[in-house]
């Protein structure tokens, strides 16, 4: 079983733990520190059981508001994910009618004949002004 120097609070500290374990010591024994740096900040010098004391109330503290947060995003994730799958399951709206609106062939068919006459006019026009 590894033995690992930790430091908490300027204190040094040999903990044993499990084989591959040994980052997860670390990771843990930075969070304890800074805690207890705080308190160390505040207060100056500390015993040692009372800094390690207070330095795991104030983790646990902002363990418990994390678990509390979670917890309201778990909620909220699941009401969301129950939204999300009434919407799959639900029937597809009923189609509805666009009406596009079209000009009549009969509009269209005759347009050459009016340009042409246009046309006509415009060089009866321009005729009689020369």
């Amino acid at each position: 079983m590894p033995e690992v120097q930790i430091e908490v609070g300027g204190r040094v500290f040999e903990v044993a733990c499990q084989e591959g374990e040994q980052h997860f010591l670390q990771s843990a024994a930075k969070m304890l520190d800074a805690e207890a740096r705080v308190l160390v900040a505040q207060a100056g010098r500390v015993p040692e059981g009372r800094m390690l004391l207070m330095s795991g109330l104030m983790l646990a503290d902002k363990t418990a508001g994390l678990e509390d947060r979670l917890v309201e995003v778990e909620a909220k994730l699941a009401e969301t994910e129950s939204t999300l799958e009434a919407l799959r399951n639900a029937p597809a709206p009923d189609a509805e009618r666009v009406e596009v609106p079209v000009v009549p062939s009969e509009v269209t068919d005759t347009l050459p004949e009016l340009a042409a006459r246009a046309e006509a006019l415009a060089e009866l026009v321009e005729e009689k002004s020369n």
